[in-house]
């Protein structure tokens, strides 16, 4: 009988930490990303250039910038893709909830490595629209 009661309080308590950690990730994300669409409203309003306004439309999407993305998956400019693919692997494996990991920095190394492989993809249309345009200068 005391068995069971201390199982039934465990079990709570478990249903209790789970909850919270979710409610916790689930408020990060959200400021995150409320201020990020703060930063893409100052500036828009203060006359950025095209491509600062670009990469404030995509920490605003995305909620996390480019430089805190280069931080979680310790990489430096330039870019490489195969390091960048190298570090997220190994960060996203080392923090698997089953190998006692947390699903939270999981989370944010996954968001860091979708921020990067967005400024490289525009990064590649940038330079593929340099010597379509230098054409159509002629």
């Amino acid at each position: 009988m005391v068995f069971r009661s201390l199982i039934k309080v465990a079990i709570a308590a478990g249903e209790a930490v789970t909850k919270a950690f979710h409610k916790a990730v689930k408020a990060e994300i959200q400021a995150s990303q409320q201020a990020a669409a703060r930063q893409a409203s100052n500036a828009q309003s203060s006359g950025s250039s095209t491509n600062e306004k670009e990469a404030t439309k995509a920490n605003a999407r995305l909620g996390i910038s480019l430089q805190e993305s280069m931080q979680i998956l310790d990489v430096k400019p330039p870019l490489d893709v195969e390091e960048v693919q190298r570090r997220y692997d190994h960060l996203f494996s080392v923090n698997d909830k089953t190998k006692g990991g947390s699903f939270y920095l999981q989370s944010k190394v996954y968001r860091a490595k979708e921020r990067i492989d967005l400024e490289v993809e525009q990064l590649q249309n940038e330079q593929e629209e340099k010597p379509r345009k230098a054409e159509n200068e002629k």
